[in-house]
């Protein structure tokens, strides 16, 4: 457990690099850190259990509203509280992960300690019963009898006892079932998206479609563009709690304002499919950004065909997907 719960800490840290140097414009980003590490604070589990990665995260949103106050460049103070709120969840994360480890621990804990007090309560019965057939020495019969009656109570003893242990294991069990599930999820996820050929950018992860899934300037889907949504509607049916963004773009060449208009329907028109497809449209935006954000020159045939693109953005657990 310990060597997953690094590898996650680990992730989220890889994540505050990467966002370092390609951080998103944000006007609210400084709103959300700060509201993230308030609620991180708030949580007493995360103070308690992750108190260093807050600390660092609260260093790192004092910085940002320092340079926020003092009117520094608006691309400086977004990159700051980019870095908080990252911080902030590493420490949510750690603290997730350390709670888990504590569970197990307490419980295998538990049961250590109903088997050490079982075997006491059994050695000071074992004396007071020889002290009890000392004293009773020249009453044969009464000894007997008291003798009979102290095994009978051992007996209901042992079994209570017994029941204890096992009630300790049965919670020691679950807690450790509760983590395996955890990272069988955590790898099924990962495996999903490789499958539909994801790839981790600071934004969060992104499926790009090329534009082979339309028609020269026509914004309707082909009809073998369906088999790839529909693996994306798939994936949304069994992550509800996960949200999209998909974004349209073209190449450079015609107008502005037709590009514009080309890369609003493509980027529409995936969004209808995943509708018909049963996703909810509370969880799909859409919006298309014509010749802007280019992945490669629009100099050459295989560039213009790079920036003729549909991005799909898929957010984190809570629903959150960084803007541009």
């Amino acid at each position: 457990m310990k060597n997953h719960r690094f590898l996650s800490v680990a992730l989220l840290a890889a994540a505050v690099l990467a966002g370092c140097s390609t951080l998103p414009a944000n006007d609210s980003l400084l709103a959300q850190a700060r509201n993230d590490y308030s609620n991180a604070q708030a949580n007493p589990q995360v103070t308690s259990l992750a108190a260093g990665e807050l600390k660092q995260a609260s260093d790192s949103l004092d910085k940002a509203n320092n340079a926020s106050s003092k009117g520094e460049r608006s691309a400086l103070v977004d990159h700051l509280a980019y870095v908080a709120k990252q911080q902030v969840a590493i420490a949510q994360e750690t603290a997730r992960q350390k709670a888990a480890e504590l569970a197990v621990a307490s419980a295998s804990a538990e049961r250590d300690r109903v088997r050490l007090d079982a075997r006491t309560r059994e050695a000071e019965s074992a004396q007071r019963s020889a002290e009890a057939a000392q004293r009773s020495a020249e009453a044969a019969q009464r000894q007997s009898e008291v003798s009979q009656r102290s095994a009978e109570a051992a007996q209901r003893q042992a079994a209570a006892e017994r029941q204890a242990a096992n009630e300790a294991e049965l919670i020691a069990q679950a807690a450790r079932q509760q983590a395996q599930d955890a990272e069988s999820r955590s790898r099924q996820l990962e495996a999903q998206l490789k499958d539909m050929e994801a790839k981790k950018t600071d934004r969060g992860m992104v499926i790009t479609l090329g534009d082979v899934l339309f028609d020269t300037n026509q914004a309707q889907l082909k009809s073998g563009a369906m088999r790839n949504l529909q693996k994306l509607a798939d994936f949304f049916k069994q992550y509800p709690q996960r949200k999209v963004m998909i974004e349209g773009f073209t190449d450079s060449t015609g107008s502005s304002s037709r590009n514009q208009e080309l890369s609003d329907k493509r980027a529409y028109s995936v969004r209808t499919a995943l509708l018909d497809m049963g996703i909810g449209a509370d969880r799909i935006t859409s919006r298309g950004y014509g010749e802007s954000y280019p992945v490669a020159g629009n100099d050459t045939a295989a560039g213009r065909q790079l920036n003729r693109r549909v991005e799909i953005i898929i957010s984190d657990d809570s629903g959150n997907i960084a803007t541009r």
